[in-house]
C-alpha cells in the first residue's frame, strides 16, 4: 500500500499480549485513517463505560503522516469521553504520529487493564510492557526527561492518576490531547506513558505529483495573512485572535457574563511576546510553526487558555495566565475545562481571583484537595451539585472555548449540534464568519448556517483522518489536498468524494452518541445566551440569541445531516453512507 502500511497493533492489557490486524484496503480507503478509522473500531464498544476493559483507546495516523505532505504531522487519539459521555477524540500534534508510521503502524488499539502502573515501549516491531509503578505521581516534564531517549511520548500526569475527568494526554512534553479527559482513559488501564521510536519509511506513489500538490499548498498559505501576515498564527500563534475577539464583542468574560475585558489590550499576544521573548517551533511536517516556546522552556498559552485564564475568570495578571497554562501541561489537565470550571465557581461563590489563588485551586484540583474534588468532575457537575446547572457554560458538558456565541451564530450552531459537545474545532465558523475565509458570512443570522456548518463539519472530518491541521484550511481547500492524497495514495479521487467520507466520519459519530442516548435535547446551548444579561454594560455586547430562529436553524441542520426531526440517525441514511455493512 500507499501512504499506509496496512497494519494495526492490538495491545490487550489483560493478557499482556500483542496481535497486528492487517485489514483489507477498502476499510482504509472508507474512513482514510485517523479520526475516522478510530471511529470504525470504538463503534462497537460506545455504549461500554469509559472504564471498561473492554473500552479500547485508539492512537491512528493518517495516510499522509511521515510523507511530505503538508501539516502531516499529527494524529487522532480516541476513546469513550469520562467527562461528557459522548465520542472523545482529539487531534494532536508533536512527533507520536510521525514516529508510529515509521514503526510501520497506522494505529495502536488498547484493550484491557494492567494489574499495576505501566509503560508500553514501541521500537520498530519490538513491543514492551514494562512496570512504571516508580512513575506514579511523576509530572509531565519530569518523565520526559527520564524517557528522553526513547522516541516520542505520550504521557499522563497527576490529574489522570487521580481522577480528574478532565484530564490530558501530552504528546512530546507540549502538545497537549486536552479536550474529553482522554488521560483518564490512559489511567483506567494503569497506563503512564506509551514511547514509539521507528527507523522506516512511507511508500508514497507520485512523490513527483505530491511536490507538485505541496507547492500549490504552500503558495496558498504564503499568500494568507491570517496565517502568514504580521500578526497572523505562524508570527504570533493562536493567540493572535485575542484581539480580535475583543474587537468583535465575542470575549468570554466572567463566565460569558459579559463580552468584553477591560484589560484585553494589555494581555494579547504581542504583550505575552513583548514580555517572554518565545522561539518559534511546531508540529512535524508543518512550515506555519505557530507554537511558541519562552526564553525559559515554557510553551506560551494558546488563544482559548491565553482568554480562558484572563477574560473568563476575571484575571489581570499576566505572570498568573503563563503559570496556570504551564502548571495545567505539566500536571496533565485540559486548561479550556479547567478554566471554564474555576469561572464556573468564582460565579456561585462570588469569589474572584484576586481573593483566591487560581494556582493553589489548580493544585487542589490536581490532588483532589477540599473542593478540588468536586470541581475536578467538570462544571458541569459542581453547577449542578451547588444547585445552578444553567452556570455550567457547557454543551453535552463540554465546556465552551473562548468565542461567545451571541456573536457569531454559526458558532453557535457549530457548538450545540458538535458530535464532543462543546466544541469549537468541529466546524470552526469563526474562520468564514470572522475572518472571512474562504468568504464573508454575516454572523449575526441563521440564514445557511445549517449548510455551512454540515459542510465544514465534514472537511474538518477529513482533515482530522488524513491527517492534516484544520489552520491550513483557512488558504487551502479539499481540492488541493485531494491531489496531495491523490498523489500519496496513488487513488485518483476529488475534493467532493473527500467530503462523501467525511459525512460518512461525521454520520458515524451521530450513530455512537445516539446509543448512548443522546437526542435533540442534548443540541443545545446553556440558557444565559437566549436571554437579555444583566452584568453587561457594553452597548456594543451582541444581543441575545433569538430562541426560535435558534431551534429553526437547527431543524435545518438536521434535514442537511439526514437525522430525523428529533436529531437522531435514520436507517437510510446510515445506508446510504455505507455504515450498516462496515
Amino acid at each position: 500500500m500507499f501512504g499506509w502500511h496496512g497494519k494495526i497493533l492490538r495491545i490487550d492489557l489483560n493478557r499482556k499480549s500483542f496481535q497486528i490486524d492487517t485489514p483489507a484496503p477498502e476499510l482504509f480507503h472508507k474512513f482514510i485513517g485517523g479520526r475516522g478509522l478510530a471511529g470504525h473500531f470504538l463503534k462497537d464498544c460506545i455504549t461500554l463505560s469509559y472504564d471498561d476493559p473492554k473500552m479500547p483507546v485508539l492512537f491512528f495516523t493518517g495516510p499522509l503522516v511521515n510523507t511530505p505532505s503538508p501539516t502531516s504531522g499529527r494524529m487522532t487519539i480516541m476513546s469513550k469521553s469520562p467527562l461528557t459521555g459522548t465520542i472523545g477524540d482529539s487531534s494532536v500534534g508533536g512527533s507520536f504520529g510521525t514516529m508510529l508510521k515509521k514503526a510501520g503502524l497506522d494505529g495502536i488499539i488498547i484493550t484491557g487493564c494492567s494489574d499495576h502502573l505501566c509503560g508500553i515501549e514501541i521500537f520498530d516491531d519490538k513491543i514492551n510492557i514494562v512496570s512504571a509503578r516508580e512513575l506514579a505521581g511523576q509530572t509531565v516534564s519530569g518523565l520526559n526527561r527520564i524517557l528522553k531517549d526513547k522516541g516520542a511520548t505520550a504521557v499522563i500526569g497527576p490529574a489522570a492518576e487521580n481522577n480528574v475527568r478532565f484530564s490530558s494526554i501530552v504528546i512530546d512534553d507540549h502538545y497537549a490531547a486536552g479536550r474529553m479527559g482522554l488521560g483518564l482513559n490512559l489511567a483506567s488501564k494503569n497506563i503512564k506513558y506509551i514511547t514509539v521510536k521507528g527507523s522506516g519509511k512511507t511508500l508514497v506513489a507520485d512523490p513527483a505529483g505530491l511536490k507538485t500538490a505541496g507547492e500549490d499548498i504552500f503558495r496558498l498559505v504564503s499568500a494568507s495573512p491570517a496565517l502568514m501576515g504580521d500578526y497572523g498564527i505562524s508570527k504570533f500563534g493562536t493567540g493572535a485572535l485575542y484581539d480580535l475577539m475583543d474587537a468583535r464583542h465575542m470575549m468570554p468574560t466572567h463566565n460569558f457574563r459579559k463580552t468584553r475585558f477591560d484589560h484585553a489590550s494589555l494581555m494579547n499576544a504581542p504583550a505575552f511576546h513583548q514580555r517572554y521573548a518565545p522561539t518559534n517551533t511546531g508540529c512535524r511536517g508543518c512550515h506555519i510553526r505557530c507554537k511558541k516556546i519562552a526564553e525559559d522552556g515554557r510553551p506560551l498559552p494558546e488563544f482559548e487558555s491565553m482568554s480562558h485564564f484572563s477574560a473568563l475568570i476575571g484575571n489581570q495578571d499576566m505572570d498568573t495566565v503563563m503559570t496556570a497554562n504551564h502548571f495545567c501541561n505539566d500536571y496533565g489537565v485540559d486548561t479550556i475545562t479547567a478554566a471554564a470550571t474555576i469561572a464556573c465557581y468564582f460565579e456561585l461563590t462570588g469569589k474572584h481571583p484576586a481573593t483566591e489563588n487560581v494556582i493553589a485551586l489548580l493544585s487542589d484540583i490536581v490532588f483532589q484537595r477540599g473542593i478540588g474534588e468536586q470541581l475536578g468532575k467538570g462544571s458541569a457537575q459542581f453547577a449542578e451539585n451547588f444547585g445552578f446547572p444553567q452556570s455550567s457554560m457547557s454543551v453535552k458538558r463540554l465546556e465552551l472555548p473562548a468565542y461567545d456565541p451571541r456573536g457569531a451564530y454559526g458558532m453557535a450552531m457549530a457548538y450545540s449540534v458538535s458530535s464532543r459537545g462543546g466544541c469549537h474545532l468541529r466546524a470552526y465558523p469563526v474562520s468564514h464568519e470572522i475572518l472571512r475565509k474562504p468568504v464573508p458570512t454575516d454572523r449575526f443570522t441563521f440564514a445557511g448556517k445549517a449548510r455551512i456548518i454540515k459542510l465544514q463539519e465534514d472537511v474538518n472530518a477529513v482533515a482530522d483522518s488524513l491527517t492534516a491541521c484544520k489552520f491550513i484550511f483557512f488558504a487551502a481547500t479539499l481540492e488541493e489536498y485531494a491531489k496531495v492524497y491523490s498523489a500519496v495514495t496513488s487513488l485518483n479521487i476529488s475534493g467532493q468524494e473527500l467530503m462523501k467520507i467525511g459525512e460518512r466520519i461525521c454520520y458515524q459519530e451521530r450513530i455512537m452518541n445516539a446509543q448512548n442516548g443522546f437526542t435533540a435535547k442534548d443540541d443545545d446551548l446553556p440558557p444565559r445566551f437566549f436571554k437579555e444579561s444583566k452584568n453587561s454594560d457594553d452597548e456594543k455586547a451582541p444581543k441575545p440569541i433569538n430562541r426560535k430562529d435558534f431551534l429553526k436553524a437547527r431543524d435545518a441542520y438536521y434535514v442537511v445531516r439526514g437525522l430525523n426531526e428529533n436529531g437522531m440517525p435514520t436507517r437510510e441514511k446510515a445506508e446510504e453512507l455505507g455504515l450498516l455493512a462496515s
